[in-house]
Protein backbone atom coordinates (compact mmCIF):
# COMPACT_ATOMS: atom_id res chain seq x y z
CA UNK A 1 0.00 0.00 0.00
CA UNK A 2 1.14 3.53 -0.68
CA UNK A 3 2.11 5.64 2.31
CA UNK A 4 1.80 8.86 0.27
CA UNK A 5 -1.94 9.07 0.69
CA UNK A 6 -3.41 12.56 1.00
CA UNK A 7 -6.45 11.00 2.70
CA UNK A 8 -4.34 9.31 5.39
CA UNK A 9 -6.08 9.42 8.78
CA UNK A 10 -4.57 11.80 11.29
CA UNK A 11 -4.79 10.97 15.00
CA UNK A 12 -7.35 13.77 15.42
CA UNK A 13 -9.52 12.48 12.57
CA UNK A 14 -9.24 8.93 13.86
CA UNK A 15 -10.49 9.99 17.30
CA UNK A 16 -13.42 11.82 15.77
CA UNK A 17 -14.24 8.95 13.43
CA UNK A 18 -14.30 6.46 16.30
CA UNK A 19 -16.44 8.74 18.47
CA UNK A 20 -18.92 9.82 15.81
CA UNK A 21 -19.35 6.68 13.66
CA UNK A 22 -21.39 3.66 14.67
CA UNK A 23 -19.81 0.21 14.69
CA UNK A 24 -21.56 -1.01 11.53
CA UNK A 25 -20.68 2.04 9.44
CA UNK A 26 -17.06 1.86 10.57
CA UNK A 27 -17.08 -1.84 9.77
CA UNK A 28 -18.34 -1.22 6.23
CA UNK A 29 -15.63 1.38 5.68
CA UNK A 30 -12.92 -1.00 6.89
CA UNK A 31 -14.27 -3.89 4.84
CA UNK A 32 -14.20 -1.74 1.70
CA UNK A 33 -10.52 -0.98 2.33
CA UNK A 34 -9.83 -4.66 3.00
CA UNK A 35 -11.45 -5.71 -0.26
CA UNK A 36 -9.55 -3.04 -2.16
CA UNK A 37 -6.25 -4.39 -0.85
CA UNK A 38 -7.17 -8.09 -1.15
CA UNK A 39 -9.39 -8.28 -4.21
CA UNK A 40 -9.48 -12.08 -4.45
CA UNK A 41 -11.58 -12.55 -1.25
CA UNK A 42 -9.04 -14.96 0.24
CA UNK A 43 -8.72 -15.32 4.01
CA UNK A 44 -5.33 -16.60 5.09
CA UNK A 45 -4.25 -18.52 8.18
CA UNK A 46 -1.22 -20.42 9.49
CA UNK A 47 -0.89 -23.86 11.05
CA UNK A 48 1.41 -23.48 14.02
CA UNK A 49 1.83 -24.06 17.72
CA UNK A 50 2.55 -21.62 20.55
CA UNK A 51 5.35 -23.07 22.66
CA UNK A 52 6.20 -21.34 25.91
CA UNK A 53 9.68 -22.62 26.72
CA UNK A 54 9.55 -21.15 30.24
CA UNK A 55 6.95 -19.53 32.48
CA UNK A 56 9.55 -18.18 34.92
CA UNK A 57 9.55 -14.40 34.68
CA UNK A 58 10.74 -11.58 36.90
CA UNK A 59 8.70 -8.86 35.14
CA UNK A 60 5.52 -9.31 37.18
CA UNK A 61 3.18 -7.74 34.62
CA UNK A 62 -0.23 -7.07 36.16
CA UNK A 63 -2.14 -8.34 33.13
CA UNK A 64 -0.42 -11.75 32.92
CA UNK A 65 -2.01 -14.87 34.42
CA UNK A 66 0.63 -17.22 32.99
CA UNK A 67 3.92 -16.28 34.58
CA UNK A 68 5.44 -17.63 37.79
CA UNK A 69 8.19 -16.04 39.84
CA UNK A 70 11.53 -17.75 39.06
CA UNK A 71 11.67 -19.23 42.58
CA UNK A 72 8.09 -20.59 42.40
CA UNK A 73 7.79 -24.37 42.56
CA UNK A 74 5.45 -24.26 39.55
CA UNK A 75 7.93 -22.45 37.31
CA UNK A 76 9.45 -24.51 34.51
CA UNK A 77 11.93 -24.56 31.65
CA UNK A 78 11.22 -27.08 28.91
CA UNK A 79 14.03 -29.45 28.08
CA UNK A 80 15.17 -29.70 24.48
CA UNK A 81 13.65 -33.19 24.43
CA UNK A 82 10.28 -31.75 25.49
CA UNK A 83 10.54 -29.05 22.83
CA UNK A 84 11.33 -31.66 20.20
CA UNK A 85 8.32 -33.76 21.19
CA UNK A 86 6.01 -30.77 20.86
CA UNK A 87 7.40 -29.94 17.42
CA UNK A 88 7.18 -33.55 16.22
CA UNK A 89 3.50 -33.56 17.21
CA UNK A 90 3.00 -30.22 15.46
CA UNK A 91 4.47 -31.55 12.21
CA UNK A 92 2.30 -34.68 12.44
CA UNK A 93 -0.75 -32.40 12.72
CA UNK A 94 0.26 -30.48 9.59
CA UNK A 95 2.04 -27.60 11.32
CA UNK A 96 5.02 -25.86 9.77
CA UNK A 97 5.81 -23.03 12.21
CA UNK A 98 6.26 -22.59 15.95
CA UNK A 99 5.67 -19.42 17.92
CA UNK A 100 8.38 -19.58 20.57
CA UNK A 101 7.99 -17.26 23.57
CA UNK A 102 8.71 -17.32 27.28
CA UNK A 103 9.20 -15.20 30.36
CA UNK A 104 12.18 -13.07 31.35
CA UNK A 105 13.97 -15.91 33.12
CA UNK A 106 17.04 -14.66 35.03
CA UNK A 107 18.52 -18.17 35.08
CA UNK A 108 18.88 -18.41 31.28
CA UNK A 109 21.78 -16.81 29.43
CA UNK A 110 21.91 -15.83 25.76
CA UNK A 111 23.84 -19.03 25.02
CA UNK A 112 20.79 -21.07 26.04
CA UNK A 113 18.67 -19.42 23.34
CA UNK A 114 21.38 -19.80 20.71
CA UNK A 115 21.75 -23.50 21.57
CA UNK A 116 17.95 -23.96 21.47
CA UNK A 117 17.62 -22.37 18.04
CA UNK A 118 20.51 -24.39 16.62
CA UNK A 119 19.03 -27.59 18.05
CA UNK A 120 15.59 -26.89 16.58
CA UNK A 121 16.95 -25.98 13.15
CA UNK A 122 19.16 -29.05 13.08
CA UNK A 123 16.37 -31.48 14.00
CA UNK A 124 13.46 -29.68 12.30
CA UNK A 125 14.89 -27.70 9.38
CA UNK A 126 11.52 -27.34 7.64
CA UNK A 127 9.78 -25.73 10.64
CA UNK A 128 9.87 -21.92 10.74
CA UNK A 129 10.75 -20.34 14.10
CA UNK A 130 8.72 -17.21 14.86
CA UNK A 131 10.16 -16.33 18.21
CA UNK A 132 11.18 -14.00 21.01
CA UNK A 133 9.13 -10.84 21.44
CA UNK A 134 10.91 -7.46 21.72
CA UNK A 135 10.87 -7.49 25.56
CA UNK A 136 12.59 -10.88 25.48
CA UNK A 137 15.18 -9.62 23.02
CA UNK A 138 15.84 -6.53 25.15
CA UNK A 139 16.19 -8.83 28.16
CA UNK A 140 18.81 -10.84 26.27
CA UNK A 141 20.62 -7.56 25.58
CA UNK A 142 20.62 -6.52 29.24
CA UNK A 143 21.70 -9.98 30.44
CA UNK A 144 24.46 -10.45 27.86
CA UNK A 145 25.85 -6.93 27.81
CA UNK A 146 25.97 -7.09 24.01
CA UNK A 147 24.51 -4.39 21.76
CA UNK A 148 21.08 -4.97 20.27
CA UNK A 149 22.33 -5.46 16.69
CA UNK A 150 24.73 -8.21 17.79
CA UNK A 151 22.05 -10.05 19.77
CA UNK A 152 19.62 -10.04 16.84
CA UNK A 153 22.38 -11.08 14.43
CA UNK A 154 23.30 -14.00 16.71
CA UNK A 155 19.67 -15.15 16.99
CA UNK A 156 19.22 -14.90 13.23
CA UNK A 157 22.45 -16.82 12.58
CA UNK A 158 21.29 -19.55 14.96
CA UNK A 159 18.01 -20.02 13.10
CA UNK A 160 15.46 -17.39 14.09
CA UNK A 161 13.18 -16.73 11.08
CA UNK A 162 10.95 -13.90 12.30
CA UNK A 163 9.91 -12.00 15.43
CA UNK A 164 6.36 -11.79 16.87
CA UNK A 165 4.91 -8.52 18.10
CA UNK A 166 4.23 -9.68 21.65
CA UNK A 167 4.90 -7.47 24.63
CA UNK A 168 3.61 -4.37 22.87
CA UNK A 169 0.48 -4.04 25.00
CA UNK A 170 0.04 -0.27 24.50
CA UNK A 171 3.04 1.56 23.07
CA UNK A 172 2.69 4.52 25.41
CA UNK A 173 4.99 4.72 28.41
CA UNK A 174 2.32 6.00 30.80
CA UNK A 175 0.35 2.80 30.26
CA UNK A 176 3.42 0.56 30.30
CA UNK A 177 4.51 2.04 33.62
CA UNK A 178 1.06 1.29 35.05
CA UNK A 179 0.68 -2.31 33.89
CA UNK A 180 4.21 -3.61 33.15
CA UNK A 181 6.78 -1.35 34.83
CA UNK A 182 9.61 -3.87 34.60
CA UNK A 183 9.25 -4.46 30.87
CA UNK A 184 11.03 -2.53 28.13
CA UNK A 185 9.64 0.88 27.26
CA UNK A 186 8.03 1.97 23.99
CA UNK A 187 11.21 3.16 22.29
CA UNK A 188 13.04 -0.04 23.21
CA UNK A 189 10.21 -2.18 21.79
CA UNK A 190 10.30 -0.25 18.54
CA UNK A 191 14.11 -0.36 18.44
CA UNK A 192 14.05 -4.18 18.38
CA UNK A 193 11.61 -4.14 15.49
CA UNK A 194 13.57 -1.55 13.53
CA UNK A 195 16.84 -3.44 13.95
CA UNK A 196 15.16 -6.74 13.03
CA UNK A 197 13.75 -5.15 9.87
CA UNK A 198 17.15 -3.69 9.03
CA UNK A 199 18.65 -7.17 9.30
CA UNK A 200 16.02 -8.66 6.99
CA UNK A 201 13.76 -10.26 9.59
CA UNK A 202 10.03 -9.73 9.12
CA UNK A 203 7.90 -9.16 12.19
CA UNK A 204 4.31 -8.67 13.25
CA UNK A 205 2.85 -5.80 15.28
CA UNK A 206 0.29 -6.25 18.03
CA UNK A 207 -1.85 -4.39 20.54
CA UNK A 208 -3.51 -5.60 23.72
CA UNK A 209 -6.24 -3.10 24.58
CA UNK A 210 -9.08 -2.70 27.04
CA UNK A 211 -7.21 -2.21 30.33
CA UNK A 212 -5.50 1.01 31.49
CA UNK A 213 -5.35 3.00 28.24
CA UNK A 214 -7.44 5.78 26.74
CA UNK A 215 -8.66 5.93 23.14
CA UNK A 216 -6.05 8.59 22.47
CA UNK A 217 -3.34 6.22 23.68
CA UNK A 218 -4.62 3.42 21.46
CA UNK A 219 -4.35 5.76 18.50
CA UNK A 220 -0.86 6.84 19.60
CA UNK A 221 0.07 3.15 19.50
CA UNK A 222 -1.22 2.89 15.93
CA UNK A 223 0.72 6.02 15.00
CA UNK A 224 3.99 4.61 16.36
CA UNK A 225 3.50 1.40 14.39
CA UNK A 226 2.53 3.24 11.20
CA UNK A 227 5.53 5.57 11.48
CA UNK A 228 7.99 2.70 11.83
CA UNK A 229 6.36 0.88 8.93
CA UNK A 230 6.81 4.00 6.79
CA UNK A 231 10.51 3.78 7.60
CA UNK A 232 11.20 0.04 7.27
CA UNK A 233 8.24 -1.78 5.69
CA UNK A 234 9.06 -4.78 7.87
CA UNK A 235 5.71 -5.50 9.52
CA UNK A 236 3.69 -8.20 7.78
CA UNK A 237 0.52 -7.85 9.86
CA UNK A 238 -1.18 -6.07 12.73
CA UNK A 239 -2.96 -8.11 15.40
CA UNK A 240 -5.11 -6.32 17.99
CA UNK A 241 -6.69 -8.30 20.80
CA UNK A 242 -8.52 -7.54 24.03
CA UNK A 243 -7.20 -7.89 27.56
CA UNK A 244 -8.57 -10.94 29.35
CA UNK A 245 -8.92 -10.04 33.05
CA UNK A 246 -9.41 -13.53 34.52
CA UNK A 247 -6.82 -14.64 37.10
CA UNK A 248 -4.79 -11.43 36.71
CA UNK A 249 -3.79 -8.63 39.12
CA UNK A 250 -5.20 -5.95 36.84
CA UNK A 251 -8.75 -4.78 37.46
CA UNK A 252 -10.59 -3.95 34.25
CA UNK A 253 -13.94 -4.70 32.66
CA UNK A 254 -13.87 -7.22 29.85
CA UNK A 255 -14.03 -5.40 26.50
CA UNK A 256 -17.24 -6.01 24.57
CA UNK A 257 -17.25 -7.67 21.18
CA UNK A 258 -18.71 -4.49 19.70
CA UNK A 259 -15.78 -2.44 21.05
CA UNK A 260 -13.33 -5.01 19.70
CA UNK A 261 -14.87 -4.95 16.22
CA UNK A 262 -15.07 -1.17 16.14
CA UNK A 263 -11.42 -0.73 17.04
CA UNK A 264 -10.40 -3.50 14.66
CA UNK A 265 -12.09 -1.52 11.90
CA UNK A 266 -10.35 1.69 12.92
CA UNK A 267 -7.03 -0.17 12.84
CA UNK A 268 -7.65 -1.23 9.26
CA UNK A 269 -8.39 2.35 8.27
CA UNK A 270 -5.44 3.86 10.15
CA UNK A 271 -2.71 1.39 9.19
CA UNK A 272 -2.69 2.20 5.49
CA UNK A 273 0.82 0.79 5.04
CA UNK A 274 0.29 -2.66 6.60
CA UNK A 275 -1.38 -5.08 4.23
CA UNK A 276 -2.74 -7.64 6.69
CA UNK A 277 -5.01 -7.35 9.72
CA UNK A 278 -5.61 -10.45 11.81
CA UNK A 279 -8.81 -11.48 13.57
CA UNK A 280 -8.40 -12.58 17.19
CA UNK A 281 -10.70 -15.58 17.58
CA UNK A 282 -8.43 -16.75 20.43
CA UNK A 283 -9.77 -14.00 22.70
CA UNK A 284 -13.14 -13.31 21.03
CA UNK A 285 -14.26 -16.80 20.05
CA UNK A 286 -14.79 -18.29 16.58
CA UNK A 287 -18.08 -16.50 15.81
CA UNK A 288 -16.77 -12.99 16.52
CA UNK A 289 -13.59 -14.01 14.73
CA UNK A 290 -15.73 -14.83 11.69
CA UNK A 291 -17.58 -11.51 11.99
CA UNK A 292 -14.21 -9.72 12.11
CA UNK A 293 -13.74 -10.73 8.47
CA UNK A 294 -16.31 -8.03 7.67
CA UNK A 295 -14.67 -5.41 9.90
CA UNK A 296 -11.31 -5.15 8.15
CA UNK A 297 -9.58 -8.45 8.94
CA UNK A 298 -8.29 -10.59 6.07
CA UNK A 299 -6.39 -13.15 8.15
CA UNK A 300 -7.71 -15.72 10.61
CA UNK A 301 -4.48 -16.12 12.52
CA UNK A 302 -3.30 -19.50 13.71
CA UNK A 303 -4.95 -22.82 14.31
CA UNK A 304 -3.30 -22.64 17.77
CA UNK A 305 -2.43 -26.29 18.24
CA UNK A 306 -1.29 -25.14 21.69
CA UNK A 307 -1.89 -21.85 23.53
CA UNK A 308 -1.16 -21.22 27.20
CA UNK A 309 -1.09 -17.50 27.99
CA UNK A 310 -4.70 -16.59 27.15
CA UNK A 311 -5.83 -19.95 28.54
CA UNK A 312 -4.27 -19.03 31.89
CA UNK A 313 -6.74 -16.13 32.04
CA UNK A 314 -9.61 -18.59 31.74
CA UNK A 315 -10.31 -18.28 28.00
CA UNK A 316 -10.17 -21.63 26.22
CA UNK A 317 -11.14 -21.33 22.56
CA UNK A 318 -9.80 -24.02 20.20
CA UNK A 319 -10.18 -24.24 16.43
CA UNK A 320 -9.08 -27.32 14.45
CA UNK A 321 -7.99 -26.52 10.91
CA UNK A 322 -11.04 -28.06 9.23
CA UNK A 323 -13.35 -26.06 11.50
CA UNK A 324 -11.40 -22.88 10.79
CA UNK A 325 -11.72 -23.43 7.05
CA UNK A 326 -15.46 -24.06 7.37
CA UNK A 327 -15.92 -20.78 9.21
CA UNK A 328 -14.07 -18.92 6.48
CA UNK A 329 -15.99 -20.68 3.70
CA UNK A 330 -19.38 -20.06 5.33
CA UNK A 331 -18.52 -16.35 5.51
CA UNK A 332 -18.07 -16.34 1.73
CA UNK A 333 -14.28 -16.35 1.54
CA UNK A 334 -11.67 -18.82 0.32
CA UNK A 335 -9.36 -20.12 3.08
CA UNK A 336 -5.67 -20.43 2.22
CA UNK A 337 -2.68 -21.59 4.23
CA UNK A 338 0.12 -19.02 4.41
CA UNK A 339 3.61 -18.53 5.72
CA UNK A 340 4.61 -15.81 8.19
CA UNK A 341 5.45 -13.46 5.30
CA UNK A 342 1.96 -14.06 3.86
CA UNK A 343 3.18 -16.02 0.87
CA UNK A 344 0.64 -18.77 0.15
CA UNK A 345 1.49 -22.41 0.80
CA UNK A 346 1.66 -24.93 -2.02
CA UNK A 347 0.35 -27.65 0.32
CA UNK A 348 -3.02 -25.91 0.77
CA UNK A 349 -4.66 -28.35 -1.62
CA UNK A 350 -3.85 -31.18 0.79
CA UNK A 351 -6.43 -29.89 3.26
CA UNK A 352 -9.99 -31.18 3.16
CA UNK A 353 -12.13 -28.07 3.52
CA UNK A 354 -15.62 -29.49 3.59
Amino acid sequence: MSTMNSNRLSPERARALFAETDVFTLGRMAHAVRMRIHKDAVVTYIVDRNINYTNACDCGCKFCAFYKAPEDAQSFVLSFAQLAEKIRETVELGGYQILLQGGMNPDLALGYYIDMLEFLKRDFPSVAIHGFSPPEVQYFVSKSGLPLHEVIAALKQAGLDSIPGGGAEILVDRVRTAVSPNKCNTDDWLAVMEEAHNQGLRTTATMMFGHAETLEERIEHLERIRSLQDKTGGFTAFIPWTFQPGNTALEAKETSSSEYLKFLALSRLYLDNIDNIQASWVTQGPMIGQLALFFGANDFGSTMIEENVVAAAGVHFRLPEKTLRKLVLSAGFTPKRRNMDYSLREDDGDVVSS
